[in-house]
């Protein structure tokens, strides 16, 4: 095997909508390694912790005053209201966005002042983060955060007021400062958190994270537990241990029954992440694997092996999960299918 890694190892919306949406349900090949799993829908409307308010765009026009039509021209102009997606694909408006909005125009502005102030409201939800973790009040960041859950769904609170929070913490004091070890511990202990309180996994999809991060004080290590979450909340199992566990392997893999193996972090050296990658496909066979937040750095070679790059950004890189996952099966299950015997008289020729 090369040195290089990639040699050696051969995106939910958080859907919150409405009642009255529903989703086709989607099932996977099964694997030798993989234990039964309910079939059920690709989304779910799951009632959970961080429930909010949506919008139909009909009802955020009404909302605001202005037809659809006008609603999202505003959106493909300024880029605001920024809609989730329904699993029908049909735009979803968080209640918080469109009211904020709404208060901006009531002042007698212009469109394009009213969204730069709606925006500013927005923004004040990442400052609060960042004015909490360098006060090292762990209360505060508690609230920032779940004011920011008040506007936005999960996935972009975590990436657009978590992520950068931590971001510029890190900027600012480096990552040997005692600002970036508590504002990096109490990130991961919330997104672990968040993870724990995710609905139980409702889908034939399982991923095995393999940890190559250094731990809490890791730059990427936030992005790898975004990862895990967005996937959790997206319905799938999750696994993760670090590159460094071999002992006693095929016990967690007979467990899981992964889909994909995910490599993320870059600390540790490529040589114990090939080994701990080559013991997962000895053990499951050859699953695909991805590569999370690690650099290659001859990646078309790597991708000539077998190594998929995820996009840096965490729904960005679940999305690419499920994508690739439903590739494989879809590949496996017509390798499945037997070809079809036809009569000797009916031949050509």
């Amino acid at each position: 095997m090369s040195l290089l890694l990639a040699a050696r190892i051969d995106r939910f919306e958080e859907e919150m909508t409405l009642a009255a949406l529903s989703t086709k349900c989607t099932t996977f090949g099964q694997k030798p390694v993989q234990k039964q799993r309910p079939q059920c829908a690709w989304s779910a409307n799951w009632s959970d912790s961080w429930s909010l308010r949506y919008l139909k765009t009909s009802e955020a026009a009404g909302l605001l005053n202005v037809s659809p039509n006008t609603l999202r021209a505003w959106e493909r102009r300024f880029g605001y209201p920024k809609p989730e997606r329904s699993p029908g694909k049909h735009r979803l408006y968080t209640h918080g966005e469109i009211a904020a909005l709404k208060d901006a125009l009531q002042e007698g502005l212009s469109i394009s002042s009213a969204i730069s102030r709606a925006r500013e409201g927005l923004s004040a939800d990442a400052d609060s983060l960042l004015a909490a973790l360098l006060s090292f009040d762990q209360s505060r960041a508690d609230l920032a955060i779940e004011a920011a859950l008040a506007l936005r769904s999960l996935d972009r609170s975590v990436e657009e007021v978590l992520l950068p929070s931590l971001a510029d913490l890190h900027r600012r004091y480096g990552a040997e400062s005692a600002h970036w070890e508590f504002g990096a511990r109490w990130a991961d202990d919330w997104l672990r958190r968040a993870q724990r309180l995710s609905p139980p996994p409702v889908r034939r999809l399982a991923i095995l994270v393999g940890d190559a991060g250094g731990g809490h004080v890791d730059p990427d290590s936030a992005a790898t537990r975004a990862l895990e979450l967005l996937c959790a909340r997206e319905g799938a199992e999750m696994l993760t241990i670090s590159v460094q566990a071999t002992n006693d392997l095929a016990d967690a893999v007979d467990a899981v029954g992964p889909d994909v193996v995910v490599v993320a972090g870059r600390k540790c050296a490529d040589d114990a992440v090939a080994r701990w990658a080559y013991a997962v496909r000895s053990i499951a066979g050859p699953l695909p694997v991805a590569l999370f937040r690690r650099k290659v750095v001859r990646p078309l070679r790597a991708r000539a092996t077998g190594a998929y790059h995820l996009s840096a950004r965490p729904s960005d890189a679940r999305a690419e999960l499920v994508d690739l996952i439903t590739k494989q099966s879809t590949s496996e299950t017509k390798a499945a299918t037997p070809t079809p015997l036809v009569p000797r008289r009916n031949r050509a020729g």
